[in-house]
């Protein structure tokens, strides 16, 4: 389904963010006051760019938010990304709201937004990944605590080289992806030496898998 959405800061997330919706379809307006960073916008990207505050109720309009399914505000102000949408919500009471914040910690939000976002959280995981060089990656926090993790099947441990439905896998644990990552893991797939799979697991039944899967 075609997304109408707009984008409420032109910056390195608001840019980053826009390429990826455009890639999947949608329709993005991007909003930003900077004329410079338009001016690289305009250059750098094909949406539609408008110039202006995006918390000012003239601009929205512009930004046609009454017939716009999702406003994103990814400024780096997390109160400006705030009013934004909360600005949204009242001329179109149906849009989806998503806001920036500046702290992992999301509670208290919900009753003013639909959606947050911490992109820093998520660069920092990547960040902390490649410092490691392990074979072992978490890649999301899906919720307070399940991880999704990204683990590489070592020559040796317990469940290499077995098919899926050959291994007992602790509960609280799901293979996610097959051995090329491109089709969704099934029980004849072969836990391969040497390959990463995609694994969603409960902290409690970590260790568990990775004896499995390690060794």
């Amino acid at each position: 389904m075609t997304l109408d959405i707009i984008i409420a800061g032109g910056g390195r997330v608001g840019f980053e963010t826009a390429v990826l919706l455009d890639d999947r379809g949608h329709d993005v307006t991007v909003v930003e006051p900077d004329a410079a960073r338009c001016d690289d916008l305009a250059d750098e990207y094909m949406a539609t760019i408008i110039r202006g505050d995006a918390s000012d109720p003239d601009i929205l309009r512009q930004a046609d938010v009454a017939r716009s399914d999702v406003i994103a505000g990814v400024t780096g102000e997390p109160g400006l990304n705030l009013a934004i949408c909360m600005e949204a919500k009242e001329m179109n009471a149906e849009i989806r709201t998503v806001a920036r914040i500046g702290n992992r910690n999301q509670e208290g939000y919900g009753q003013f937004v639909d959606e947050t976002v911490f992109p820093e959280g998520a660069g920092a995981r990547v960040a902390a990944n490649e410092i490691e060089g392990s074979d072992v990656r978490t890649l999301a926090d899906v919720t307070g605590t399940l991880d999704i993790m990204e683990i590489r099947v070592q020559e040796g441990a317990p469940a290499a080289g077995k098919a899926l439905q050959s291994v007992r896998f602790p509960a609280g644990t799901l293979v996610i992806s097959d051995d090329d990552g491109e089709r969704v893991a099934r029980p004849e797939t072969t836990l391969t030496p040497g390959k990463r799979y995609v694994i969603a697991v409960e902290p409690d039944v970590a260790d568990e898998v990775m004896n499995l899967l390690r060794g």
